[in-house]
């Protein structure tokens, strides 16, 4: 019951959010949402910042959860990266389209969601090369035309989102975008250096 409740102030949350925004919502306008009391809003949450954090936590756990779902998949290793990576663009065009606010919970400098959005682009990369790691594997050994390590192939792919993400017909494009790329990345000769050869940083954002 009290998770319920919890979901209905998270909820109640994001629709304040895509009205006023995080400065200007406040915990009156939360509770005027929900058609309860300020006290009984405090019951679940301990202030205005903590709701939008959890809110934040629970949008990008979900879309984790997706792209956990699509790497583990019985699929073509190609398919799988591409549900990692639809799993973030379409976290991030909702919270986008949804209103001019709804991004805030997107910016990996806010006070409140900077570590949020960071673990979950780590998350993310994370997963990514598990994947090329396995395909590299698969694939046996090179022939001499591998250019990119298993992260860097991540990092590569997570380029491709970001870049999407700024882009109105993004959802239609990450298809063909993410084939064409992982031809290169998957396709034909392996184009993959052994795992453990690179000594490449976690990216920002």
């Amino acid at each position: 019951m009290a998770t319920d409740r919890l979901t209905e102030v998270l909820d109640a949350t994001y629709d304040c959010l895509a009205r006023y925004g995080v400065r200007r919502t406040t915990m009156d306008d939360i509770a005027s949402t929900m058609g309860v009391s300020r006290s009984a809003v405090y019951q679940y949450v301990n202030s205005k910042d903590d709701a939008f954090r959890r809110l934040a936590e629970r949008l990008h756990t979900e879309a984790l959860v997706q792209a956990g779902q699509a790497a583990a998949a019985d699929a073509p290793y190609a398919e799988r990266v591409r549900g990692v990576l639809d799993a973030k663009l379409r976290l991030v065009l909702r919270l986008t389209g949804d209103s001019p606010h709804t991004a805030e919970l997107m910016d990996a400098k806010a006070r409140l969601f900077g570590d949020i959005c960071l673990g979950f682009t780590t998350e993310l990369r994370g997963l990514l090369t598990e994947l090329f790691t396995d395909a590299e594997t698969h694939a046996g050994p090179s022939d001499g035309t591998a250019t990119l390590s298993p992260s860097d192939a991540a990092d590569v792919c997570l380029a491709l989102v970001r870049g999407l993400e700024s882009t109105p017909d993004g959802a239609r494009l990450l298809p063909p975008a993410a084939d064409a790329l992982l031809a290169g990345l998957l396709g034909g000769a392996p184009q993959i250096r052994p795992a453990g050869s690179d000594g490449a940083t976690v990216p920002v954002g």
